[in-house]
């Protein structure tokens, strides 16, 4: 396999790092916030977590995208033809899980973004959430405005990055204790929060995005290499911001309930005092709208997939369901329930929705008949499968804690 210089490797950054930009939204801030406030760095290992997993599966997503030049949702349908019955029932379980889990993670979008607007302007968030909806709608379907919002949000998202880590280090937590969190337990009460955590990361349709835009970036297998070390930067950089946000709420704002983006934005009052609000409520309007663009698309692109759709805006199927997505997520996030308790949800629901995702990689990614001497090595399938058993046990137990 050929390889490349360190500059190449960094020049060829994309897919993982639109991941990124999807998984680094308002449920991760909200998320991160509320595990470091209830539970100190107790959790961290939810994180650690998170990263491996996302690097591993999004590496055998891209890798089946460059191998194959469909993506995982196509490669699934064709290896089920001969499987009638099988193909019926795992197209309805995956558009289940994906739709369910894509309106859960709109409502949290618009609300998320919705709270940043609120803290700036006073005006309650289930009101801004369907107007901030309405124009999710428009921006979604003009591709000079999603191209202009790209580049002003990476900035956005980034400065906020940068912030939250210089916090971190500002606040200077206790290093022991940090590593004692990443030893894997749950304290009494965690389980949902460590859902969350894990499902604001480990996006079921991400999977899907990257095997997509994986085999429109790159066209040949001797070009995994670069493919695979963007998923590890993008990835390992997401986990540290991650992570930052849940020390540094750890440490300042432990034993506080969090209910409103004034609330997050104590963790910031040592490094930026009276611009904490306002910086925060900006970075969560950043972080909102590049995850709500993305969210209705990845749907589509899922459901594109499984049932032959052309995959952009000139199918009317795969423009309903763009459509479609916003105008549930906007119902959600205009239900007057606590907006932080909705982002909260809409993570729960996607980690419980994961092990689907997982499975039907890991399966598709194993095969000799679509991958050929790409095939995922023994060493990759058991990695793959111990994420797959993580992630079952986890939802599992946030399915049984309800009753």
């Amino acid at each position: 396999m050929k390889k490349y210089t360190l500059k190449e490797k960094f020049k060829a950054l994309g897919p993982g790092m639109l991941v990124v930009g999807s998984f680094i939204g308002p449920g991760t801030v909200t998320s991160s916030t509320r595990a470091g406030a209830s539970y100190g760095y107790q959790l961290l290992w939810c994180i650690l977590f998170s990263v491996v997993a996302v690097i591993i599966m999004q590496g055998m997503a891209a890798r089946l995208g460059i191998v194959t030049q469909t993506g995982l949702a196509e490669n699934l349908v064709k290896d089920l033809n001969d499987k009638p019955l099988l193909k019926k029932f795992m197209v309805l379980l995956i558009s289940l899980a994906i739709i369910l889990g894509g309106v859960a993670y709109m409502s949290g979008d618009l609300t998320g973004t919705a709270i940043g607007i609120s803290a700036i302007t006073g005006i309650p968030s289930r009101i801004i959430a369907p107007i901030w909806g309405i124009c999710i709608l428009f921006i979604s379907n003009h591709n000079n405005a999603i191209k202009w919002l790209e580049k002003l949000l990476t900035l956005c998202v980034s400065v906020m990055a940068i912030i939250f880590v210089l916090t971190m280090f500002v606040v200077k937590p206790d290093v022991l204790e940090i590593f004692a969190g990443i030893v894997p337990r749950v304290p009494s009460g965690a389980i949902m929060t460590c859902v969350a955590l894990i499902g604001t990361t480990v996006v079921p349709y991400n999977l899907f995005i990257h095997a997509t835009s994986s085999h429109k970036t790159w066209s040949d297998p001797d070009e995994i290499p670069l493919s695979q070390f963007d998923v590890s930067f993008s990835m390992i950089v997401g986990g540290i911001i991650t992570g930052a946000v849940m020390i540094t709420a750890g440490t300042v704002v432990r034993g506080m309930e969090i209910t409103s983006a004034v609330d997050m934005a104590q963790q910031l009052k040592p490094l930026l005092g009276n611009f904490a609000v306002p910086f925060l409520a900006i970075g969560l309007i950043a972080a909102g709208i590049s995850s709500a663009v993305i969210t209705p698309l990845g749907v589509s692109y899922v459901l594109g997939g499984l049932f032959g759709w052309k995959l952009d805006k000139t199918d009317k199927r795969f423009f309903a369901t763009n459509v479609l997505i916003v105008l549930c997520g906007i119902v959600g996030a205009a239900t007057g329930f606590n907006p932080i308790t909705i982002i909260m949800a809409a993570q729960a629901v996607n980690g419980v929705f994961l092990p689907v995702s997982v499975f039907t990689l890991l399966y598709l990614a194993s095969k000799s008949s679509v991958m050929g001497e790409y095939k995922n090595k023994p060493v990759q399938i058991l990695l793959g499968s111990c994420v797959f058993i993580i992630s079952l046990i986890i939802g599992v137990s946030s399915i049984l804690s309800l009753f």
